[in-house]
């Protein structure tokens, strides 16, 4: 997919990615599926330059779910190991492209190395003014309107808020995205058609894009497919054709 068949006039502000994969792309190379992993590692780099380099402002990868943490104790324990190594890794890499690293989901669960090396990384990429790279940690969406709802309670039984003020505009601002634009295009590898509650509230109106291809080969080069497809359709928003052509 060659650079000049995306408009860079459309292109969508933020992607959000269902990473899906892995584990059956490293079972049909007759590995373990920390092998698939280790390896998707390189498609999260490719796919991040790639974003930056096109200028999207924001880019939201699922790197684990909380559903994730009832896996194998020895999956998990894998993972948790390769986020930590990942991060050291990377940051100088992020600094250099000028990407931000932010993370949105339940880092209390995270192990407490893992939580340091994270900490660190957002504060030393925290300047960076190019792409938001989001991961998403220990991260589902039922979480996070459970959580929103427990704090919009709390700030009504303290007098903050009001019930008569609740809108989509508040409910929005108690959400772990706050400040982050909803993603209009969300991609699922590996050929699953669902969401497996990812920002749910999020993508109401996102264009939804699947493909066959497990994430280790996944690259720009696919994310770059996905955005022509992207711009190939005709965004209404609960409008007709005709409205939306006439402006």
């Amino acid at each position: 997919m060659h650079l000049d068949n995306i408009n860079k006039v459309q292109l969508p502000k933020h992607i959000a990615i269902i990473m899906d994969g892995n584990g059956r792309w490293a079972q049909e190379k007759g590995e373990d599926r920390l092998y698939g992993h280790f390896h998707g590692v390189n498609s999260v780099r490719s796919v991040a330059e790639g974003a930056s380099e096109i200028g999207i402002e924001y880019l939201t990868l699922y790197a684990f779910s909380t559903e994730n943490w009832d896996r194998p104790q020895q999956e998990v324990n894998g993972l948790m190991e390769l986020l930590i190594q990942t991060i050291r890794k990377e940051v100088p890499t992020l600094n250099k492209n000028n990407i931000r690293l932010l993370v949105i989901g339940d880092l209390s669960m995270l192990p407490k190395d893992a939580q340091d090396e994270m900490n660190e990384a957002l504060e030393e990429t925290q300047h960076n003014s190019g792409l938001k790279l989001i991961l998403a940690l220990s991260y589902s969406s039922r979480w996070e309107l459970v959580l929103a709802i427990k704090n919009i309670a709390k700030d009504i039984v303290s007098r903050q808020l009001s019930p008569e003020e609740i809108n989509q505009t508040v409910i929005e601002k108690y959400l772990t995205t706050s400040g982050i634009p909803d993603p209009e295009l969300l991609i699922r590898t590996s050929g699953e058609h669902r969401v497996s509650n990812f920002l749910l509230y999020q993508i109401a109106y996102s264009e939804l894009y699947f493909t066959d291809t497990k994430w280790p080969d996944f690259d720009k080069e696919k994310l770059f497919e996905a955005i022509v497809a992207y711009q190939n359709r005709e965004r209404r928003f609960g409008k007709t054709g005709e409205q939306i052509k006439k402006g």
